[in-house]
């Protein structure tokens, strides 16, 4: 999935994004990788350093954010959850336990849970999505058709970092399962995007505080919320098209060399008698079979 992404991956993503929504991508800066730091310290660190714990569907998800969900999962009837705010006292008290590493949600309330787990999306040191994608994504909630949005959506979604793509994914499941009780928590999708909006689409500036600007950031978590199963999925009909495109090159860039390879055979068969009779022919099957993309590193579509 988005893990096993690669360069070229990007790049085709991006190219589609271009030619079918007009929607171009700042490339997102690879930080340096930073060393990992020992402790047991969750909030306001990044999530490199923090403890992970592997589910089979999202990947590597940090342990604070499965914890404090499989808590409130089972609390998810709870009028207002997310929405009204816990006690602060008690809250500051429970951040501290979880600090020290200290097991202690058991006898927590579901507020204050639900209060630590928007505090952790917004005090890490760089966003869950990441800001050089903001702009895209914000435009891509101003086109024409649902599907368009969607789409541009998913292919956005795939350009994640994968750390940051698995504890997306693994929220937005959640959120949705918070949704399908909404009669009993009165929390919609859109509620919950409300919420969570200045959490992982925070604003850059006070231009982008207008109510206008905040609703295309509502739209999009409404999107993932209600439709967990699509983020960092890239549509059927563009990975479709993307196969052709590198199928369809990759022949074409094979049929070249290989001609430039018979070229050099026939040139040394003419000037070494030695040559043997059916070499053209075993190099051309030989070339055949390798027609791959492991056998192509430097080759790019764009």
């Amino acid at each position: 999935m988005i893990s096993n992404m690669t360069v070229t991956d990007s790049e085709l993503i991006c190219c589609h994004l271009r030619v079918l929504h007009g929607i171009h991508v700042k490339s997102i800066e690879s930080k340096t990788e930073r060393a990992f730091v020992r402790g047991t310290k969750v909030f306001g660190v990044p999530l490199e350093n923090l403890s992970r714990t592997f589910i089979p569907e999202f990947g590597l998800v940090p342990t604070v954010l499965v914890d404090t969900c499989s808590f409130l999962l089972e609390r998810a009837g709870t009028v207002g959850l997310f929405r009204k705010p816990g006690s602060l006292p008690r809250i500051k008290a429970l951040r501290a336990k979880l600090n020290r590493g200290e097991a202690s949600l058991a006898t927590a309330f579901a507020y204050d849970v639900a209060t630590l787990i928007k505090q952790f999306c917004r005090e890490l040191p760089e966003p869950l999505i990441p800001t050089e994608l903001h702009a895209a994504i914000l435009k891509a909630q101003t086109l024409d058709t649902l599907e368009d949005k969607t789409s541009a959506l998913q292919l956005l979604s795939c350009l994640l970092p994968a750390r940051n793509a698995s504890c997306l994914h693994y929220l937005f499941d959640f959120l949705c399962k918070v949704t399908q009780r909404c009669e009993e928590n009165l929390m919609t999708s859109s509620n919950l995007a409300t919420v969570f909006a200045p959490c992982l689409l925070p604003p850059p500036n006070k231009a982008e505080l207008s109510e206008g600007r905040f609703e295309l950031r509502i739209h999009v978590l409404r999107t993932f919320i209600e439709k967990p199963h699509l983020f960092g999925v890239i549509p059927k009909a563009i990975m479709d098209s993307m196969d052709f495109l590198v199928n369809c090159n990759l022949v074409k860039e094979t049929q070249k060399r290989h001609c430039l390879k018979e070229c050099t055979s026939v040139k040394g068969q003419a000037a070494s008698p030695s040559a043997k009779p059916g070499v053209q022919c075993a190099r051309k099957t030989n070339t055949q079979e390798k027609c791959g993309p492991e056998f192509f590193p430097e080759y790019s579509l764009l």
